[in-house]
C-alpha cells in the first residue's frame, strides 16, 4: 500500500488553502452583514473543500440572496481590504460584540490568561484566533455553493441558523476543476442512484434505518459471501449474537460509562436493556464461556450481526450515516507474540479486498490516545508502541492522530480514494489490552500458566451499508459484472422470439447468472436504452438470425457493440467475468 508523502509542496497548499478559505469566511459575513444588518453572527470556519458562516437572520434565505451576497463579496475584493489582527482585553471584547449572543458566548469560553484576537478588514471584525490570508484581494477564484440549516452548537434545543456554503481556491482552474468534480459528485449520488436502480429506500417510520429492495440485498449478499470467502481463507469462525443485552453486560464492558449517549435503551420487566451498538461484548462471552489453551489461539470470531447506533437527525445521511447497520466485524483474542503476525494477514486481507474495488493510494493514520480513555498511560504506551513497530515492519508510511484512538486501545485506520478523490474511511485494526480484563478471559499458556488474551478488533469494509454508499458512487451505480443485481438483459426483438429469450434466460441461469427478460411490447432500441439506465452489464438481443443460429447479439452498457456470437461462447463469457471478479 502506498500513501501521499507529508510536508513539501502539497501541505504548503493545503494550509494556504485554509487560511483563503477562513478569509473567504469573513468576506462572505461581511456582505450578509450589508444585505441584513441585524444578522447574528454564528461561526463561519474552514472545512475541507470550502467554508462556511452560520447566522441568525430575520428572514429565510433565496437561492437568488447569494448572488447579492456574492456581488457584496466580490466589491470588498477589488477594494483589496487588508485583513488586520488585534488583541483585546476581556472586557473591550464584550463591548466590541455586545449586540451579537453567539459571539458573546465563544467569548466566555476563551479561557481566562489566553489572547482574545479579533480580525477586521474594512468595517468588519471578526472574533477569530486566525488564521488569515493578506487580504481580502487573494479570494478572487471562490463560489457560493448552497444554504442549509443548522442548529447552535449541533444542538437540537438551541436557536437554527442559517449556513451559507462556499468554496475558494487559488485559481479559477483550480476552482472549476472542483465545481466539475461537485457536479459529478451530485450525479453518483448514491441517494439519487439507490432510488432509480431499485437498490434501496428509506422511510420515517424507520428513521435513518435503509430498507433494502430485492436488487440491494444481492448486492449487500454478495459483499457478505465475499468477505466470508476470506473468512475460509485466514481461518475465522462465523458467530451469531443477540440484537439485545442487560445493562449490566455494557456496565462491564466500559459502554455505559464511554457510549451510553450514542445507545438504545428498552426497559422490560424493570431491567434496563441496552441495544448493541457493537459486538466486541458478546464476543468477550463467547470467548469467556470455556477455557482456552494458547494452542488454540489466534481465536478469530466474526459477526455480520445488526448494530444499532442513536446518531442525531441532523447528521444522519443515506446510507454513510445510519442508525442501523451491520459491519465486516471480527475480533481476535490472541497471546502478545501473535499481535504482529496477526496485523499482517489483516493489511494483506485488506490490500487484496481494496485492490478488488479499484481503491488505490490508501492511506493510513496510527489513532492515538483519546482524554476519554480507560486503562493506565503505561498500558497505552506499550500498545502504541507494538501498532506503531507492526506498521513499520510492513514498510507503510502513516500518519499519527492524537486523540482519535478508542477508548480501549489505538488503532490503525485505512482511508481510501474513491473514483473522485473523495476519502473513505474503512478499515480499521484496534489493539485492545481492556477487554480481556474488563470480562476476566484467560488462556493457558506454554507454561502452564494462565494468561490474559490481547483482543484485536478489526473490521474491513467497515459498515456493510456505508460501504454499499461509497461503492455505489465510486462505480456511478454500474458495478463489477460479479456485483451487479441483474448481469444480463436479454431482448426478444419481436413477440416471436420469446421462446428463444426464454431458453437463453434458462441456460444462463443454470450458469448461476443473473438474468431478465425484457420482453415488452417496445422498440428494440428502447429496451436496450433502459437496460444501459439500468447500468446491466450485458444484453442480449435475440431475433431471428440469433434463434436460427442458437445466438445471441451481445451489447454493453458501455455502448460496445461485440456483435453476434454463439451463445456458448457468450455465456462462458460472462461467467468468466463472475467468477473473476471483473
Amino acid at each position: 500500500m502506498s500513501q501521499p508523502q507529508v510536508g513539501g509542496p502539497q501541505e504548503d497548499l493545503a494550509a494556504y488553502r485554509h487560511r483563503l478559505r477562513h478569509t473567504a469566511a469573513h468576506v462572505m459575513a461581511a456582505a450578509v452583514l450589508e444585505l441584513f444588518p441585524d444578522a447574528k453572527l454564528g461561526i463561519g470556519p474552514s472545512i475541507e473543500d470550502g467554508f462556511y458562516y452560520d447566522f441568525l437572520l430575520r428572514r429565510p434565505l433565496a437561492p437568488e440572496d447569494l448572488e447579492t451576497i456574492t456581488q457584496g463579496m466580490r466589491r470588498q475584493i477589488t477594494a483589496d481590504l487588508p485583513m488586520r489582527r488585534r488583541e483585546l482585553s476581556r472586557g473591550e471584547a464584550a463591548e466590541e460584540f455586545a449586540g451579537q449572543p453567539f459571539k458573546l458566548e465563544m467569548l466566555q469560553e476563551i479561557p481566562l490568561g489566553e489572547a482574545i484576537s479579533t480580525y477586521r478588514h474594512g468595517d468588519f471584525e471578526d472574533l477569530c484566533e486566525g488564521p488569515h490570508v493578506a487580504g481580502a484581494s487573494a479570494v478572487k477564484a471562490f463560489k457560493l455553493l448552497n444554504i442549509a440549516g443548522a442548529y447552535w452548537r449541533g444542538d437540537e434545543k438551541r436557536p437554527m441558523l442559517q449556513r451559507i456554503y462556499g468554496t475558494a481556491f487559488e485559481s479559477q482552474e483550480a476552482l472549476e476543476d472542483y465545481l466539475h468534480r461537485l457536479e459529478e459528485a451530485q450525479r453518483r449520488d448514491h441517494r439519487l442512484l439507490g432510488k432509480e436502480l431499485g437498490l434501496f429506500m428509506m422511510d420515517p417510520v424507520a428513521p435513518a434505518s435503509p430498507f433494502y429492495l430485492p436488487k440491494g440485498a444481492i448486492v449487500y449478499n454478495q459483499l457478505v459471501e465475499y468477505v466470508r470467502g476470506l473468512y475460509q481463507q485466514y481461518g475465522y469462525q462465523e458467530v451469531i449474537t443477540p440484537q439485545i443485552f442487560d445493562m449490566e453486560i455494557w456496565k462491564r464492558s466500559g459502554h455505559y460509562d464511554y457510549y451510553r449517549d450514542n445507545m438504545f435503551l428498552v426497559t422490560s420487566e424493570e431491567r434496563e436493556f441496552g441495544v448493541k451498538p457493537m459486538n466486541c461484548p458478546a464476543h468477550a462471552l463467547i470467548y469467556g464461556a470455556q477455557l482456552h489453551s494458547y494452542r488454540e489461539l489466534p481465536l478469530r470470531l466474526a459477526d455480520f450481526g445488526r448494530l444499532h447506533r442513536f446518531e442525531r437527525s441532523g447528521v444522519v445521511q443515506g446510507l454513510t450515516r445510519v442508525r442501523t447497520f451491520s459491519q465486516d466485524d471480527a475480533h481476535i483474542f490472541c497471546a502478545p507474540e501473535h499481535i504482529e503476525s496477526e496485523i499482517h494477514s489483516l493489511v494483506q486481507m485488506f490490500h487484496d479486498t481494496y485492490r478488488l474495488f479499484n481503491f488505490e493510494r490508501v492511506r493510513i493514520v496510527l489513532s492515538l490516545r483519546p482524554d476519554k480513555r480507560v486503562g493506565s498511560d503505561e498500558m497505552w504506551d506499550r500498545a502504541e508502541a507494538i501498532l506503531a513497530q507492526a506498521l513499520a515492519k510492513e514498510g507503510l508510511l502513516y500518519t499519527p492522530l492524537p486523540g482519535e484512538g478508542a477508548f480501549y486501545g489505538p488503532k490503525i485506520d485505512f482511508f481510501v480514494p474513491d473514483a473522485l478523490g473523495r476519502e473513505w474511511q474503512l478499515g480499521t485494526i484496534q489493539l485492545d489490552f481492556h477487554l480481556g480484563q474488563r470480562f476476566d478471559l484467560e488462556y493457558v499458556a506454554v507454561d502452564g500458566t494462565r494468561q490474559r488474551p490481547v483482543v484485536l478488533h478489526r473490521a474491513m469494509l467497515g459498515s456493510l451499508d456505508r460501504f454499499m454508499g461509497v461503492l455505489i458512487e465510486h462505480y456511478a451505480g454500474a458495478f463489477p459484472v460479479w456485483l451487479s443485481p441483474v448481469q444480463t438483459v436479454v431482448i426478444p426483438i419481436a413477440d416471436r422470439h420469446n421462446d428463444y429469450a426464454r431458453q437463453v434466460e434458462q441456460r444462463l441461469r443454470d450458469e448461476g447468472i443473473r438474468v431478465q427478460v425484457d420482453n415488452r411490447s417496445e422498440r428494440m432500441n428502447a429496451k436496450i436504452r433502459d437496460a444501459q439506465l439500468q447500468k446491466a452489464p450485458y444484453m442480449l438481443v435475440v431475433g431471428d438470425r440469433e434463434q436460427e443460429a442458437h445466438a445471441v447479439a451481445v451489447r454493453l452498457r458501455s455502448g460496445e457493440n461485440p456483435g453476434s456470437m454463439p451463445l456458448d461462447q457468450a455465456v462462458a463469457a460472462i461467467k468468466k467475468a463472475v467468477d473473476e471478479r471483473m
